[in-house]
């Protein structure tokens, strides 16, 4: 295995989420290889999922991970974040099936369009979040570990991180506002493309919801991978903070790479907690 190429699927993680270069700081990649290879490997499912714009492109990559996954147990993997994460007994502690649920979730949603609502748009999502969810909390914590909160997390995290992509995804099947909202706030899909008092109010709204949803999630049980701990973190105080800007979009965006010491505490805290469960 080219240490290269698995850097390489590192580094793609690390340029969507680059505040987790902190978290490194408290997540050893000596000690905890595995760890960083799932996250980078979920990357590469949500980059299939959302990035490729052709739905049978997609298909097949995601299809490719399916008989990947199905066959590492045995193998070991071809892939090099599939090796890492193979060679560790944890790996093969888990159930097949936690492995191929969100490879099979991604598949089943490749073709969905836009979501009528916002609750709407939380119940769609968690099919491919909660299933990552669920592999990850087992990962991290072992198969007893509730995933609720986890779940719920990732699939605002995903839907916060959609916000981002408002204007470049305007022409995509499924936009990140939800019907509803566009209808209330009078935008057509080109309408999104550039800013406008309506777009401000549309994103503002859906950052209301989201901050609400994200104060629920926070009482829901089980516990937080440290990646997922600082995602979280940092996003709730992202969406707590743009959603009172003229121009919420614009505070969204400067803040997605920021890196400084509010990131740095943000990433302790989640580290910490990650700790006292698993010491």
């Amino acid at each position: 295995m080219s240490d290269t190429a698995l850097q390489s699927y590192i580094d793609k993680w690390l340029a969507v989420q680059p505040q987790q270069r902190v978290a490194l700081a408290f997540v050893d990649p000596k000690t905890y290889p595995g760890h960083i290879a799932l996250a980078a490997l979920e990357q590469e499912w949500l980059a299939a999922a959302y990035g490729i714009r052709e739905p049978h492109v997609a298909a097949t990559k995601l299809n490719w991970w399916a008989e990947e996954l199905s066959g590492a147990a045995a193998s070991g993997g071809r892939h090099p974040l599939t090796q890492v994460l193979f060679d560790d007994d944890r790996a093969h502690a888990l159930p097949n099936e936690r492995w191929l649920a969100p490879v099979l979730a991604a598949m089943a949603q490749l073709e969905e369009g836009t979501a009528a609502d916002f609750q709407a748009q939380v119940a769609a999502s968690s099919l491919l979040h909660g299933a990552i969810a669920e592999l990850e909390t087992a990962w991290w914590f072992g198969e007893g570990a509730s995933s609720a909160r986890a779940a719920r997390i990732a699939t605002l995290s995903h839907l916060l991180f959609s916000l981002l992509r408002l204007e470049e995804d305007a022409e995509r099947d499924r936009l990140a506002l939800p019907m509803a909202r566009l209808a209330r706030h009078g935008l057509s899909r080109n309408d999104l493309r550039t800013a406008s008092p309506a777009r401000h109010e549309a994103v503002r709204a859906q950052l209301d919801d989201l901050h609400a949803a994200w104060r629920e999630a926070e009482r829901l049980p089980g516990p937080l991978s440290a990646f997922r701990g600082l995602e979280s973190r940092h996003g709730r105080g992202l969406v707590a903070k743009a959603r009172k800007a003229a121009d919420p979009l614009a505070v969204l965006r400067q803040g997605q790479g920021r890196q400084g010491p509010v990131v740095a505490w943000q990433a302790w805290q989640a580290a910490r907690a990650w700790r006292k469960l698993v010491d």
